[in-house]
Parts: structure tokens; C-alpha cells; sequence
């Protein structure tokens, strides 16, 4: 990956592909490289600081690409600047990218970057679990396997298959997820799983539903609205336009039509807005409402939000066809399990009883970070079984790798350098200019002499370290808590923008 080889890094849950992909990223920043993390979903891309990367390639919700949209995306200014500063350019959770859209990525980043190389010259590197689901086809639509696309064909990466494990030792559901991602499960497997069946978890643990089909999640969302005391509000969708084209639209939004909230209502947004602070995937509580806007808190920091409405267009030639208007927020008391991936969890309560595709159970299953956090309600045989697809370009993605391993030699720890002393910081001056502007600002909007905000060093760090969560920040020296609570959000969307 250092090479500069573009790269597909995988393994199973817990092998530490996350981490191998943030020690990378700090080692690229180190060496000035100008680097882009994206993932294929929202909440993928909150685990590494990123942006997805259907935001990031300007390609949004587009299924194809005409020329119009080529010319369009071409000649945008902010686009070009993006893709031509651009030296990498990272995919997290690259499973659930549909083949056809890697592939129209591909084409733009030759024309935008005028190179006829796959991806117009850029380190690619890819990251993921081609055992989880493949991304939700349409109708009878085939699956958009990544893996199959011309695109994955052209660039053709290296394998980085990553086998030790770092989860919790002696855990039997590391076991099980291996001998189902090796194709050799056995009766002591499914027996293990079906000792979960029907424990159910204390009325202290916070769990997260998993269950296979909307309506199963539809029903127990409104069950759990229903139980709740207190006034139902009913936020309806507003749509204009063409309505084919609504239709289309309303189809590709996670917002639903008629959006009914409580106090007490638990939710997950379905959008991203970095500078409000939550990203789709979000999970969060109804706390109030404001007017008639309701105040979401987010299970993982508390941060409190109004949520305002939330519009998505779809633009053909130029010109917007369609628009809606909703909350971006859906009930989260239960999820789909194709929602879930990317999440780890605690604890779970799963119904794999009505599995319907190879993979679904491994996806919930390697959801938990043990076997007691499973709470199952019932299981099929589908929901042992993995697409055989993936088993073959399994065989072929380990052999790859082990080949590799042997020619390849570990890279050398960028601590220090090999005459013992400090390696050469690289800090980038247009960041820490803007990291400048931001501190003014900031400080005549609270009314304290600059240094309050940030001293000169932090804000130096920040330009040669940039942090890509709130923990990574709070790691920085001069960052304490009370930092982080009042100028985290800002710094890291800042940090964000300018990967």
C-alpha cells in the first residue's frame, strides 16, 4: 500500500482491517501525500472520518452517466480541484458498492484528470468483506457484484487478505463466521447458534433489532411508536415535479412518505449533513420538540439536534426534475438487516428465520462483537449459507495474497528515521491556513483573544496530523473534553473538507 500500489485490503470481521487502514492514512498524511477517504454508505464512512463516496465523486444518485453528465461534472470547478489534488483515494465497505457506479467512477476520474490509466492515475485502495451483502438490486436485476465490474477488472489490485484475528480470543462466533466464510460449517457450529435462540436479553441492555424484510421492521417500529405515551406528530413528504421522476426519487430516499414521531421515538437519520453533526446511519431518541421540529440525541455523543427538513433532487440535463422534502429521519427501533452493514454492535436481537439470500446471516451475525451479545428469535437454513460466487474469488483472493506476502517486505516503522532521529513533520500550509481563519472566527464569535481557541501548536498538529474521528481528536494535545464538546463538530468537518 505504501508503494503506491493500488490495493484491495480485506479479511474477516475483527481481523483489523480498519486499523491497518487508519495507519495507513496517518502515514500517507505524514509523507504530504493528498488523500481521499470515502466509503460506500454514511455511516461506513463516520468509522474512518470519510465521506461517501457517492457525495465525494459528485456522482450522487446518478445510475448512469450521459454526456450531459459528463460534461457538467467535468468542468465544475470544485470537482476538478478534487480529483486532480487527489493522489488516493480510499473505498471502506466496498462490498456494498454496486459494480456499475465503480465503474462510472472510473470513467469520470480519466476525463476529469485527462489520463487514460484506470481511475486517471490514482492509488485506489479498497477496503471491505466480499462475504457481506452485495449492494440491494432491483427487481430481477442480477447482483452488481464490485468485484465483477470492469472497472475492478481494469484496475486489477493487489490482494491484502489480512488473516489473524484481534476480536475477543476463544469467542465461538469467530469460529462459526470462519467456517462459514470457509465453507465448512459443521453440526457444532449451528448448534452454537441455536443456543441463542430465544434468550432474551435484560431490560437493561440496549440492544438493536435485525430482522430481514421492511415489513417485519415496519411492524415492530410502529408496535414500539404505539406503546409510547404523549402526542404522535405526522411529518407527511413534500414532493414537486414530474411525478415518474417523484416516484424514481421517493424510491431512492430511506425517508419515508408519512414520518410518525414521539418523545421517546428511537430513530436513525437517513442523510448526511457533517456540519449538523450526523451522518445516514446515525442513531438517536426524540428528546423534545422545538416548534414543530423535533430534538434528536445521539446515542453516541449525546449531542442534541433539531432536525430540520431535508430536501433530494434528481437533475437530468441541467435542469431538476424532481424534489422531496421530509425529515431525514426513519423509526430505528428495528433495522433491515442490509442496513445494518458497516455497524458493530454490542448486542443484537436478530430473526433469521425468514433469510432469503446467501450472506444475510453472516451479515447480522458478524454485526456483534460476541456470541453472548446475540439475542436470535429464530433462524433457516438460508441464513448459514454465502453466495458460492464469493467462494471462488475467496480461493483465488488468499492464494493472491500469500504470494504476496512472500515478495514483500513489512514497512519500516516511520517513528523515527534510521539514524535515530525524528522524521521531517510535514505540515500543509493551506491547511493550517484555513485552520487559522477558522480560529479568528471563531474567536470573535466567543469573544476571546484567539490563543483561547487553539494555540498555534494544536492547530500546527492538526495541519500535519489531521484526526478523522472526535477520539482521534481528543488524542491531540490541547484538546481536553471541554474543547472537543465545543469545537469538534467544526474541526472536523474542516478536517474533512479538506482531504
Amino acid at each position: 500500500m505504501l508503494s503506491g500500489t493500488s490495493v484491495f485490503l480485506t479479511g474477516a470481521p475483527g481481523s483489523g482491517k480498519t486499523y491497518v487502514l487508519n495507519e495507513f492514512i496517518r502515514r500517507v498524511h505524514r509523507r504530504g501525500q493528498r488523500l481521499a477517504v470515502t466509503a460506500s454508505t454514511g455511516i461506513a464512512a463516520t468509522h474512518i472520518g470519510g465521506a461517501t463516496v457517492h457525495a465525494w465523486s459528485g456522482l450522487g444518485i446518478r445510475d448512469t452517466l450521459t454526456q450531459f453528465d459528463r460534461d457538467i461534472l467535468s468542468t465544475n470547478a470544485t470537482l476538478r480541484s478534487r480529483y486532480i489534488t487527489t493522489d488516493i483515494l480510499v473505498i471502506d465497505e466496498v462490498s456494498m458498492l454496486h459494480g456499475s457506479r465503480l465503474d462510472m467512477l472510473n470513467e469520470l476520474c480519466k476525463i476529469i484528470r485527462e489520463d487514460a490509466a484506470p481511475f486517471g492515475g490514482m492509488q485506489v485502495v479498497l477496503v471491505g468483506d466480499l462475504f457481506q451483502l452485495p449492494p440491494v438490486s432491483r427487481g430481477a436485476e442480477p447482483e452488481d457484484f464490485v468485484h465483477l465490474s470492469a472497472a475492478w477488472a481494469e484496475l486489477d489490485p493487489e490482494i491484502c487478505y489480512i488473516t489473524e484475528q484481534h476480536r475477543q480470543a476463544n469467542d465461538r462466533l469467530l469460529d462459526v463466521l470462519e467456517a462459514m466464510r470457509s465453507g465448512q460449517v459443521e453440526a457444532w457450529h449451528t448448534e452454537a447458534l441455536q443456543e441463542r435462540v430465544g434468550v432474551h436479553p435484560n431490560k437493561d441492555t440496549a440492544v438493536t433489532r435485525l430482522y430481514s424484510h421492511n415489513v417485519d421492521v415496519d411492524s415492530i417500529n410502529s408496535k414500539y411508536l404505539q406503546a409510547l405515551n404523549g402526542q404522535t406528530r405526522v411529518f407527511p413528504m413534500e414532493t414537486h415535479g414530474n411525478a415518474t421522476k417523484v416516484e424514481q426519487l421517493v424510491r431512492s430516499v430511506l425517508a419515508p412518505m408519512q414520518l410518525e414521531l414521539k418523545v421517546g421515538a428511537e430513530v436513525m437519520f437517513v442523510a448526511n449533513d457533517f456540519a449538523s453533526g450526523f451522518v445516514n446511519g446515525s442513531r438517536g431518541k426524540i428528546v423534545s420538540f422545538q416548534g414543530s421540529l423535533p430534538v434528536v440525541e445521539l446515542l453516541h455523543n449525546a449531542k442534541r439536534i433539531v432536525v430540520e427538513p431535508y430536501s433530494w433532487a434528481l437533475t437530468e440535463d441541467g435542469k431538476k426534475r424532481a424534489e422531496v422534502s421530509q425529515l431525514p429521519l426513519r423509526l430505528a427501533w428495528a433495522i433491515t438487516i442490509h442496513k445494518s452493514q458497516g455497524m458493530s454492535l454490542d448486542a443484537a436481537e436478530i430473526d433469521l428465520s425468514r433469510s432469503f439470500t446467501p450472506g444475510m446471516g453472516y451479515v447480522a451475525l458478524s454485526r456483534v462483537r460476541s456470541l453472548d451479545g446475540i439475542y436470535l428469535t429464530g433462524m433457516n437454513a438460508m441464513a448459514m449459507k454465502l453466495h458460492p460466487a464469493i467462494f471462488e474469488f475467496d480461493a483465488v483472493a488468499r492464494a493472491r495474497s500469500a504470494l504476496l506476502a512472500e515478495r514483500t517486505e513489512d514497512a519500516a516503522d516511520v517513528t523515527v528515521e534510521a539514524d535515530g532521529s525524528q522524521p521531517a513533520v510535514f505540515v500543509d500550509p493551506i491547511l493550517l491556513e484555513r485552520l487559522k481563519m477558522w480560529r479568528t472566527r471563531r474567536a470573535m464569535v466567543d469573544g476571546v483573544p484567539p490563543y483561547i481557541v487553539a494555540h498555534d501548536a494544536l492547530l500546527e498538529a492538526l495541519a500535519a496530523y489531521p484526526p478523522h474521528t472526535a477520539r482521534q481528536l481528543l488524542a491531540m494535545p490541547g484538546i481536553g473534553a471541554k474543547k472537543l464538546d465545543l469545537y469538534g463538530d467544526e474541526l472536523l468537518a474542516l478536517l474533512r473538507t479538506a482531504n
